[in-house]
């Protein structure tokens, strides 16, 4: 297969090129910026946001794998610009794909869900009409794009909600502080920690459990037993922050100084995925609880140098 990633520099761009690529398959990413983790990804540097007509890599290809987003909740809070500049790259990649006829994957984020007090969330139970942050806006605007295509051109699309991706290729803390790696190497570092919202409870999605879940989802829509479908790629299991804390110290092996404080605005402070859907479509059977991720992110970040 021929698959157009965008993103392709980032954390899930990175681990699911070098899948598609040690598979066999022929990939092309599209970032803003270089990749800094490998050179094996072809990459055209091309900024979404703008005219980017003309400027398409040469195809065909057989699925478009749309990553490319900013992602950081409260920085959208505090930059609300950025999440117009979502929609904005999902509508230049979409109508991309409207005009060559490519199917579209989509990575969505379990933020569409809001501020969930219930023990688990099904694809159906996302609320449109009230969002959390203007992420969650941006995510649920994408959604809808892609089912608007979809019902009017007959686009066929996987839609993927995200939860909480740590591992590989995950701690660029200077392009952005994602609570996993920053946690890590503060930790690791001896430094404090701030915990913003200690009753927070989320479902932290291992990487390699994400990329076989996309694998899966490629070669369904590819090969035309899975389309118009929104699925959610989670682990499945809730973990408190204080509980991400507690493993990656023991993981360590050094103890962790926390300060907590309440949870700021915009973000979510529960969510749980119901992943049946998942199960029973792709056959996904994610393989890393939180205990048993954390460790190999651990691992890995030392063998890196990270930490």
């Amino acid at each position: 297969m021929n698959i157009l990633i965008t993103g392709s520099s980032g954390q899930i761009g990175t681990n699911l090129a070098l899948a598609l690529l040690d598979r066999g398959h022929r990939v092309m990413g599209i970032d803003k910026r270089p990749n800094t983790w490998t050179p094996r990804i072809e990459t055209l540097l091309l900024d979404l946001t703008a005219d980017v007509e003309g400027l398409w890599p040469e195809g065909p290809f057989d699925a478009v794998v749309h990553l490319a987003a900013n992602a950081k909740v409260f920085e959208l809070v505090e930059h609300p610009r950025r999440a117009l500049d979502n929609v904005l790259m999902l509508f230049n990649v979409l109508d991309y794909c409207r005009r060559e006829r490519c199917p579209i994957i989509f990575g969505s984020s379990r933020e569409v869900y809001g501020d969930i007090h219930q023990h688990v969330t099904d694809e159906d139970s996302a609320d449109f009409v009230v969002a959390e942050s203007p992420y969650s806006a941006s995510k649920i605007s994408g959604e809808a794009f892609i089912y608007s295509y979809a019902q009017c051109y007959e686009l066929p699309y996987l839609v993927f909600r995200f939860s909480n991706v740590y591992g590989r290729y995950d701690n660029d803390l200077a392009r952005m502080e994602r609570v996993t790696p920053l946690f890590l190497k503060r930790i690791a570092a001896g430094e404090p920690i701030v915990v913003f919202g200690r009753e927070k409870v989320f479902d932290f999605t291992y990487v390699d459990d994400c990329v076989e879940g996309i694998l899966a989802g490629i070669e369904a829509l590819c090969g035309r037993r899975v389309s118009m479908q929104t699925i959610n790629l989670a682990c499945g299991q809730g973990s408190t922050l204080v509980d991400l804390v507690n493993i990656l110290a023991l993981a360590l092996g050094k103890p962790a100084s926390v300060t907590y404080e309440p949870a700021r605005v915009g973000e979510v402070t529960r969510y749980v995925a119901d992943i049946s859907k998942a199960r029973e479509l792709l056959g996904y059977a994610p393989k890393f609880p939180l205990t048993a991720g954390l460790p190999r992110y651990v691992e890995w970040s030392r063998q890196t140098g990270a930490i």
